[in-house]
């Protein structure tokens, strides 16, 4: 007979959480890759896509706007790859390490003036 596993007799074993927040690095890190991918798509629909079926006049501040969200794609790359490592070494040892600030900010600020501009050029175009 298995034993319900929300059973609360059941003695808890320490090494559980290491191995459940190492797993949640994991998710983590797949949910960096996930915002990345979404950018780098979101880049070649605003670069390539958009301006093919608008017909726009000009399509360079679409290209600029493809470059800005290809360019947060690869920061949440690679700081996804770079956070997944710092987290795991510091459940390893005990410790914790904090989120860097200032790519969140970077990415963040990035987002942002990205889509103003997104809806500055539909405004413009409409």
């Amino acid at each position: 007979m298995s034993r319900d596993p929300y059973d609360l007799e059941r003695p808890i074993d320490p090494r559980d959480f290491t191995r459940r927040t190492l797993l949640a690095n994991e998710r983590t890190y797949l949910a960096w890759w996930r915002t990345g991918i979404t950018a780098i798509a979101t880049a070649l629909a605003a670069a390539r896509l958009v301006p093919q079926l608008a017909k726009v006049k000009h399509d360079w501040p679409y290209t600029v706007l493809g470059v800005g969200f290809a360019l947060i794609g690869i920061v949440c790359f690679a700081y996804g790859h770079i956070r997944r490592i710092q987290v795991d070494r510091a459940v390893r040892e005990g410790s914790f390490v904090d989120l860097d600030h200032t790519v969140t900010l970077v990415i963040s600020v990035g987002g942002v003036v990205l889509a103003l501009g997104l809806v500055a050029l539909i405004i413009a175009e409409g």
